[in-house]
């Protein structure tokens, strides 16, 4: 999204701080996982818990994108804007791979 774009659709998101203290969360949660690294803990123990930070990550990106939907496309429909249709579409095919 261009600078110019973004400026077009800001809005007050809904759950920012949901988001940033999810974001806190995992990224504390990922500092442990580097510190069970530099421990030498058990290569098990730690993708178990690299995967519960995926999961995290994931639900914050839901989080975003039912936002993203229920805001900036429901703006972007009422007002014809098919930038932000396009957008989404790339973005929501970045995010599921």
């Amino acid at each position: 999204m261009t600078m110019e774009h973004a400026e077009k659709h800001q809005h007050k998101h809904q759950d920012t701080k949901k988001i940033i203290d999810r974001m806190s969360r995992a990224i504390g949660h990922m500092e442990s996982i580097k510190k069970m690294v530099e421990e030498g803990r058990d290569c098990s123990e730690i993708l178990i818990q690299i995967s519960a930070v995926r999961s995290a990550i994931n639900n914050v990106g839901k989080i975003i994108l039912q936002d993203h939907i229920n805001n900036c496309v429901v703006d972007a429909v009422e007002t014809g804007d098919k930038k932000v249709l396009e957008d989404l579409n790339g973005a929501v095919d970045k995010f599921l791979k």
